[in-house]
């Protein structure tokens, strides 16, 4: 296993990241425990959860299955960098209440206890806002932080589809306190999808954020999508459906699947590899649903793209150029 510093910070973590939204909805208990153990086998120490992950009427529940998980004990909470997230609403449906979701100081320390007792530790290594919230000053976000650190129940926090501007708002106010601030940016970031390139990414590096890209697949999109079509019968579904229905979208990741055919390269390790190259990304995130899937994003971890590979991926998917060159002069 690759380990990297998460940003200015002294952590070290894995260089993929497991994440586990999986872990519930699709992934039974005793076969994410697999995964999970099979992970940190192979070194894999960095796990992505939220705090609504289980969705619908079963919110929490896979914060629950990492808990059962880290129960068992063999050094499985202390060899495991924890990130989990909060801001979407808790409340089952019927039942909405006021201060159940968002970001305010009472929302953060009830979400955080209601983690910590589902996960079944006494603290949590990366609290992540899971979104910008636009109604709460970030001097009373960082107010409540601040007192999770000090009690010894949040160790770092981190972001989650923050603009640039909110990752300088927060890092600014941080500075103003005194504080640490934003030490990871959490983003959609991948081949088919590189307007993070434009204003997020620039922001992260400028404040020190390691950038964790979630969905580096793409929904699937990146996976060999076409080929699994025209090889298996297995046809898209989901958001590579809708997006291979555009036959713009469609030719371009023919190309892409072309090109890696042509160099002997799965595109699903390839879409992983391509996003270790890139500049301040600390790791993506994989979400295995077998332990099979997890061992094909392992090997990502041992591919070395040419630059002529590389080259051809800038031309199939170009990214938009820096700003504001990208957008003015």
């Amino acid at each position: 296993m690759k380990y990297t510093q998460l940003g200015r910070t002294g952590l070290k973590v894995s260089r993929l990241v497991l994440g586990t939204m999986n872990f519930g909805p699709q992934t039974d208990e005793p076969t994410s425990h697999g995964i999970l153990d099979a992970a940190l086998d192979a070194g894999l120490n960095f796990v992505d959860t939220a705090n609504v992950y289980g969705w619908g009427e079963n919110k929490g529940r896979t914060e629950e299955i990492l808990g059962t998980w880290f129960a068992q004990g063999g050094g499985r909470r202390e060899k495991t960098v924890l990130a989990t997230k909060v801001y979407g609403s808790m409340s089952r449906e019927g039942e909405t209440w006021p201060n159940e979701d968002r970001l305010s100081a009472l929302n953060i320390r009830r979400a955080v206890e209601a983690s910590l007792k589902r996960l079944q530790t006494d603290h949590i290594d990366l609290y992540q806002f899971h979104h910008i919230d636009r109604r709460t000053p970030f001097e009373e976000i960082w107010q409540a932080v601040d007192v999770l650190i000090q009690q010894g129940k949040v160790l770092y926090a981190g972001s989650s589809n923050f603009p640039g501007y909110k990752i300088a708002q927060a890092n600014e106010t941080a500075a103003r306190r005194g504080t640490l601030g934003l030490v990871s940016e959490q983003c959609l970031y991948n081949l088919a999808e590189r307007r993070a390139e434009m204003e997020v990414l620039p922001a992260a590096q400028e404040y020190g954020l390691g950038v964790i890209p979630w969905s580096p697949l793409h929904g699937g999109l990146l996976g060999g999508v076409i080929k699994k079509e025209v090889e298996g019968g297995r046809r898209a579904s989901g958001r590579s459906a809708e997006a291979l229905a555009n036959t713009a979208v469609r030719a371009q990741v023919q190309a892409y699947e072309d090109l890696l055919d042509k160099h002997g390269l799965e595109p699903g390790e390839t879409a992983l590899a391509w996003l270790l190259t890139r500049p301040g990304v600390t790791g993506p995130i994989v979400g295995p649903r077998t332990a099979e899937q997890l061992e094909s994003a392992l090997r990502a971890l041992e591919l070395e793209l040419g630059e002529e590979v590389l080259a051809g991926l800038d031309d199939i998917f170009p990214g938009p150029g820096p700003s504001p060159e990208a957008f003015a002069w």
